[in-house]
């Protein structure tokens, strides 16, 4: 492994959800009550499990990220028995929005903040990711979604845009993700340092698994920022 130098690169691009805000802990929190209400019965991996299988599959099938989520919301309630109602979708939506940041995120940032720009690029829609983000006392230099890029992660050409746009400000980009499916294997392949935030290693995923190599792995957010003290 490589030595990781604050010297080689002026900005850190993030994923927000999964990297920065615990949205598996959120999707989690949301559904398992409203499931109970249906009499649905199924462990907290298996939720995981089937969002990380229709997510792509519905962001596939185009529109907002609000879409997506209803979308899934109905595939929930098709494989288990039950029809979400329209305050439950809204609710879902809603609870991802909301998704708290982990407990290491904040100090983390503060400290990454002392020898980097941010930029986040994110699967979801720009009044969501605003939501989000004011959990989050952090600057962001550039906030690209995709609805604004009008496609969503791991597509290439998406992924290719917008780290051309932030290279426009900022030349030497670092990508930073939990995600290897979104992120980390797309961002390799067109040429960037990787770090992978690997915070899923001990339970399901709420993404899909692929090889992939990162430059660098961390366990959470807290050791990448050590690195740099």
């Amino acid at each position: 492994m490589p030595d990781l130098r604050a010297d080689d690169y002026d900005i850190l691009s993030f994923d927000c959800y999964g990297t920065l805000v615990d949205w598996e802990s959120a999707i989690i929190q949301y559904l398992q009550p409203v499931l109970l209400s249906h009499d649905v019965h199924v462990f907290d991996g298996t939720i995981l499990e089937f969002y990380s299988e229709w997510e792509p599959l519905e962001q596939d099938a185009g529109g907002t990220y609000r879409d997506v989520l209803s979308r899934v919301m109905t595939r929930y309630g098709a494989r288990l028995g039950f029809t979400p109602t329209g305050e439950e979708t809204e609710g879902f939506i809603t609870a991802i929005a909301s998704s708290s940041p982990f407990e290491d995120t904040v100090d983390a940032m503060t400290k990454l903040s002392e020898h980097f720009k941010f930029a986040i690029i994110s699967n979801t829609d720009e009044d969501l990711i605003q939501q989000t983000l004011e959990l989050i006392p952090t600057e962001f230099s550039t906030v690209l979604t995709a609805q604004e890029l009008g496609a969503y992660k791991p597509d290439r050409e998406m992924m290719r845009n917008a780290f051309d746009q932030i290279s426009q400000r900022d030349k030497r980009i670092l990508h930073v993700a939990q995600s290897k499916y979104h992120d980390i294997l797309p961002a390799s392949e067109l040429g960037l340092n990787t770090v992978w935030i690997n915070r899923s290693s001990e339970h399901a995923s709420a993404v899909q698994g692929v090889e992939a190599t990162p430059v660098w792995e961390f366990e959470n957010l807290a050791d990448f920022a050590a690195i740099f003290d």
